[in-house]
């Protein structure tokens, strides 16, 4: 009752309201560089962890790093409106994080003003060790790549049909990559590995210094 109370009152954020659209510069800046496609331009090196002079992320890099991929996934939890309510293990699943999801989606620039503390306090400030800039860019990355499944989900709103289904089957997999995602890159993180996302990862590697 409190997942589907959930899933009922989480509204996608409006193409007209999306922070990214707005500032455009963010997302053109994952793929473009001094007009050039970045694929052009020599990859960097993989990320090798370290800190303190060992092979491994210390503790509090690994928690700060593993927390951050909860942040596109309640920022998409509403993809999972159709995968959630059918399947009994993923609302077990999800569960324990609905008192953290509400609060995530209790005001609606929430979203906006975690990505600008994670990009310009995170990403962008060399404290931080390389371990945690690259995990948070990683999911930011992640998150932005949610704006094409909304305005694709916005222009194409079928009622019923076939179109209703297609619609179901790309708000699940976007829901189950999102999932997989915070399941497989929170835990590399907690164990101190570095997790390369499909297509998140590269643009993240290109994106931290």
């Amino acid at each position: 009752m409190a997942m589907a109370s959930l899933l009922s009152t989480v509204t996608p954020l409006s193409y007209k309201q999306s922070p990214y659209l707005k500032h455009p510069q963010y997302l053109s800046s994952l793929f473009y560089s001094n007009g050039k496609p970045r694929a052009q331009i020599k990859l960097r090196s993989l990320i090798t962890a370290k800190s303190n002079g060992s092979d491994s992320a210390d503790a509090p890099d690994r928690l700060i790093s593993a927390i951050t991929y909860f942040y596109p996934f309640f920022d998409g939890i509403q993809y999972g409106k159709y995968v959630i309510t059918q399947f009994t293990p993923i609302q077990t699943l999800i569960q324990p994080l609905i008192p953290a999801i509400r609060v995530f989606k209790s005001f609606p620039f929430n979203g906006f003003l975690i990505f600008l503390t994670l990009y310009f306090v995170v990403v962008r400030n060399p404290n931080f060790s390389r371990y945690v800039r690259f995990n948070t860019m990683q999911a930011i990355v992640l998150d932005v790549l949610l704006i094409f499944p909304d305005l694709l989900e916005r222009g194409f709103n079928p009622r019923d049909g076939l179109g209703l289904d297609l619609l179901m089957s790309l708000d699940s997999t976007v829901f189950l990559f999102l999932l997989v995602s915070l399941i497989y890159g929170s835990s590399s993180c907690l164990l101190g590995q570095v997790p390369r996302l499909p297509i998140v990862a590269e643009a993240a590697d290109r994106q931290v210094l």
